[in-house]
């Protein structure tokens, strides 16, 4: 099975500094692999028209629903999400993380999470600015995030 998350109405590559944001320039956005902090899959500028990500993971039920596990999916079962790390890139390519935002499986409807588990591909689709102007951090659940199932390949 594959989770494909795709972003949209990325934040820019510079957010200004206000009373309670230090203010950041080349920002980057890419998922963070569970368990490593500075391996990143597939960083985007944060001028991008947009950002995709596709993610392998394994689909098993239990009592409580469908748990997904991969290599960026982070959590225990029950609270398991992908972190979108945000971070500044220097001249030496080198990232530095300023905040994350984290997509939380426990807001996946069960029909949705049956329907991905039966076609292979669960995709999430978010704007990736927040209601300040600066990128999106802190838990992400809908209604800023919208699962659906889809065929693997295909899109929405």
């Amino acid at each position: 099975m594959q989770i494909r998350i795709e972003a949209f109405d990325l934040p820019g590559r510079r957010c200004g500094a206000s009373p309670d944001f230090p203010g950041y320039d080349n920002i980057h956005v890419a998922v963070q692999r569970r368990g490593l902090r500075d391996e990143l899959l597939d960083p985007h500028p944060g001028d991008a028209p947009s950002a995709t990500w596709t993610l392998d993971c394994t689909a098993t039920r239990s009592a409580s629903g469908i748990d997904l596990k991969g290599p960026y999916i982070q959590g225990r079962p029950g609270g398991r999400f992908v972190y979108l790390s945000w971070g500044t890139v220097d001249e030496a390519g080198t990232f530095t993380l300023f905040r994350r935002a984290k997509l939380m499986f426990d807001g996946i409807d069960s029909g949705v999470a049956e329907a991905a588990m039966g076609s292979g591909l669960l995709l999430a689709r978010l704007g990736l600015t927040d209601a300040k102007g600066h990128p999106l951090c802190a838990a992400v659940r809908p209604p800023h995030i919208e699962w659906s199932a889809a065929a693997t390949g295909g899109t929405r």
